[in-house]
């Protein structure tokens, strides 16, 4: 599994790693009882400090889309799976997509048109290419 935080993103960076890995759920990535990479392992990889990976690793407990087996890690769990997540992934690109369209002037409804005329132009499959 691969996870990718952006340090020009403003959100803080646990939140990054709890949407990637709901990302990775959505996707299908990540399966129910999977396991996530261990803390240390995480922190290394995306060269930040354990205790931010371990905050993002509560939060998700807290909601349901982790568990931790003691001695053995953290893994996916089943309640992750299922539509509340995909709502939850779709609420954070859109409120990322508020603020960035309020930065530069455009309003919410603007946007909605602009969105939609964008989805009616493009062929669904080259969607995830873009950049």
């Amino acid at each position: 599994m691969q996870l990718a935080i952006n340090t020009a993103d403003p959100r803080p960076i646990y939140v990054q790693i709890m949407d990637e890995v709901r990302r990775a759920i959505v996707l299908g990535t990540l399966r129910p009882e999977d396991p996530l990479p261990s803390v240390r392992q995480l922190a290394s990889d995306l060269r930040v400090n354990p205790n931010t990976v371990a905050q993002a690793y509560r939060e998700l407990e807290r909601a349901g889309v982790a568990y931790v087996r003691r001695g053995q890690g953290t893994f996916v769990a089943a309640a992750g799976t299922n539509g509340t997540e995909r709502r939850a992934l779709a609420a954070g690109v859109a409120e990322r997509a508020l603020v960035e369209a309020h930065r530069n002037g455009v309003s919410a409804e603007e946007l909605i048109d602009a969105i939609r005329d964008a989805a009616r132009s493009r062929d669904p499959h080259t969607l995830a290419e873009q950049p």
